[in-house]
């Protein structure tokens, strides 16, 4: 059953989550989280807190960079119509639901890859793996980084196994990729030509008879370079050789046999028998991809649903790193009855935070021989620290019920139903104000079960007098159930009067700094009702005030000599 988090308590367990998140770095990895969801059954919250000191002890922060890596791979189903299937009629229909390529019962003119299951082309069976096991091996292809990763994070695992089988089909994906970039290799190569061309045309001599120098003039006026060309066949057979050589070598990086290049100079393919050729060799390596694929495939096929559980192991070891990044010096805590406490817990939300300790219900440890009870009016300085402790206390449960490690050193949470939080807020107080409070926690003390009621200065928002009373007999209400109360209030004296058997602790100012700033020791005192600050508020607007702001200030302060002396003279 899941915990109930009524008032602002739910913006706690949000805004936990969220710094959760925060450490998590691969965003696949953050549904996770939804398995922790705070609930109320012990079994349940001791199962998640076996399995993560299992996990967090187990998993190595060597494979963090590795498992940045770590993505979906995508198996899509896409119609691909350079393929014709040819089937039977009454499977037709079975065919069509496939949605993988065309489909007829007669062969068609036009298909670079003809499949059957009657007798025409490639023979294959109705198995989308076997009709286009291209829509596998691809994706596996492009992913081969993931897949590295994997093979490392799981050696000898579904990854590994794939990688070993992927290299049988690494040189004609490579010579596919090397075809997407087709026209500006042939330019590279047309390039070369024409400068070993021009090369040799610069070491060329020539000597000629005056015969032949006009018919060689006659050449030139007339354009006629193949002409011109015949005359010095020697040079012409050096130029056709260093043509025929890179075209070889062209053939071999594309894979296919290939003559591109015309025999003349300067060495220019036009873009249209690019194109041309483009689509040529395109469909070549489409067939050669088809069947080295299908060769494959089917011994990939048995390792994709290992492949697909490696990736989610890898996304939960994310989750769980990330758990042991947030949680760096945290405990798990003890889940048990006897109220709520922990031994120098420090606030999520503040940085460099004071260690606190601090309980309400049982005495336990160090606490032993401090006033038990199950309400605590926690008093004293403002800007002490009095609602931070409240939102450590409420920090700790939800972390506690969620099952994960909390920000202390040593914590005992008992298992509760619900939990309230009624945090004051900075707004104009009124009848309405009132009248919502006064709701919401009688709306807490109704009903049974295990409760922890955390209220921040309810009397901020009625007149002193009428908070002692109301506060008192709604405290008693929660007593008399059994749940655990603790509130924030300046009203410690006239409460401890009405409620004897409650604890009443303090935080205390002791003074102000070189810069004025209060002196506040974040530790609760036990049993002590702490001391406001307007003294030192005086003192510190006294020392800053200038002229007649000054003396009205040093006026006022002189009315507690008897009780109070400044930290320095004024």
């Amino acid at each position: 059953m899941k915990l109930k988090l009524r008032g602002d308590a739910r913006e706690i367990y949000r805004a936990i989550r969220r710094k959760i998140e925060s450490e998590i770095r691969v965003s696949e990895a953050k549904r996770f989280l939804d398995n922790f969801e705070p609930v109320s059954d012990v079994g349940e919250i001791l199962k998640r807190q076996n399995y993560l000191k299992r996990a967090m002890e187990s998993v190595s922060e060597e494979v963090e960079g590795l498992l940045l890596k770590v993505k979906p791979i995508k198996f899509r189903k896409e119609f691909l119509g350079d393929r014709l299937l040819v089937v039977s009629e009454d499977e037709v229909e079975e065919a069509e639901k496939l949605g993988l390529c065309m489909v007829s019962t007669e062969p068609i003119e036009g298909y670079d890859i003809v499949l059957s299951t009657i007798g025409y082309g490639i023979d294959v069976e109705l198995k989308p793996y076997e009709i286009a096991p291209e829509l596998y091996i691809k994706p596996l292809w492009e992913s081969r980084d993931v897949l590295e990763a994997l093979a490392r994070i799981f050696p000898g695992g579904a990854a590994a196994k794939i990688l070993r089988e992927l290299e049988g089909i690494e040189d004609v994906m490579r010579r596919n990729e090397r075809l997407e970039n087709i026209e500006e290799i042939i330019r590279r190569y047309e390039s070369e030509l024409n400068k070993r061309i021009e090369e040799k045309l610069e070491r060329f001599k020539l000597t000629l008879s005056g015969k032949e120098l006009v018919e060689f003039l006659r050449s030139l006026r007339y354009g006629d370079v193949e002409a011109i060309l015949s005359k010095f066949s020697s040079l012409n057979d050096d130029i056709i050789e260093e043509i025929r050589k890179a075209e070889e070598k062209l053939s071999q990086e594309l894979g296919v046999a290939i003559e591109v290049f015309p025999r003349d100079y300067p060495v220019e393919v036009p873009p249209d028998v690019v194109e041309r050729l483009k689509r040529s060799v395109e469909r070549e390596l489409k067939i050669e991809l088809y069947m080295r694929a299908r060769e494959i495939v089917p011994r990939i096929i048995p390792y994709i649903q290992g492949l697909k559980e490696e990736i989610e192991r890898a996304y939960e070891l994310e989750f769980i790193l990330a758990l042991k990044r947030f949680s760096r010096g945290f405990t798990f805590p003890k889940i048990e009855e006897g109220g709520i406490g922990f031994i120098k817990g420090r606030n999520l939300f503040i940085e460099n935070p004071q260690p606190v300790s601090y309980f309400v219900g049982s005495a336990k440890g160090q606490f032993k021989g401090i006033q038990e009870s199950s309400v605590v009016i926690l008093t004293g300085a403002n800007s002490g620290g009095k609602t931070s402790l409240l939102e450590l206390m409420l920090q700790i449960v939800i972390l506690a019920h969620m099952g994960l490690p909390v920000p202390a050193s040593e914590a005992w949470v008992e298992p509760l139903d619900e939990v309230f939080f009624f945090k004051r807020k900075r707004i104009n107080y009124g009848a309405g104000a009132f009248e919502s409070s006064l709701k919401s926690i009688v709306k807490a003390l109704k009903g049974k079960g295990r409760k922890l009621i955390l209220i921040d200065e309810f009397e901020a928002i009625t007149e002193p007098g009428a908070a002692a009373k109301i506060l008192a007999e709604l405290l008693k209400i929660g007593v008399e159930k059994g749940f655990y109360i603790v509130i924030v209030s300046h009203l410690g004296e006239d409460l401890k009067k009405e409620l004897p058997y409650a604890r009443v602790d303090g935080i205390e100012a002791s003074g102000l700094d070189e810069e004025l700033n209060l002196i506040v020791d974040r530790q609760p005192k036990f049993g002590v009702i702490g001391k406001s600050t307007p003294e030192l508020i005086l003192e510190r607007l006294a020392r800053k005030g200038r002229g007649e702001e000054r003396e009205i200030l040093m006026k006022v302060l002189a009315k507690l000599n008897n009780t109070y002396v400044p930290t320095q003279n004024i």
